[in-house]
């Protein structure tokens, strides 16, 4: 697949609930996501396809999704593309309802998605 194919389809498929799907289609198998904080518990890079489908499980086990935006595709020169991602959402173990945006830059090689990266506003407190 092109970069465009990929980007294009990545978006689709968010907003039609095929992300996790999408992860076999689109990503390489070493991929590597790295998030702009570790969350609690958690690692700031995650390495491989199946850490990566590890890292949706955990969002679809512990978070309710009210709401859920994709914006974009945002093309970058030949080999990357960013999408804006807008959530409503409740953690299951605390109740806590939150809302957040992020920006996510998808880096592509030989027609898969190779590294993931998202930049968010600085956390509270």
């Amino acid at each position: 697949m092109t970069r465009d194919e990929i980007a294009n389809e990545l978006v689709v498929g968010c907003r039609e609930g095929r992300a996790a799907e999408n992860l076999d289609r689109l990503y390489s198998e070493d991929a590597v996501s790295v998030e702009a904080f570790a969350m609690p518990g958690g690692e700031r890079i995650t390495e491989g396809r199946a850490g990566i489908h590890g890292k949706h499980d955990w969002w679809e086990t512990a978070m309710e999704t009210h709401a859920a935006e994709t914006e974009g595709p945002f093309l970058h020169g030949d080999d990357r593309f960013a999408v804006i991602f807008r959530v409503d959402a409740t953690d299951k173990s605390s109740g806590q309802r939150w809302q957040m945006s992020e920006v996510a830059v998808y880096h592509v090689s030989d027609g898969r998605i190779v590294r993931e990266e998202f930049f968010s506003p600085p956390m509270p407190g």
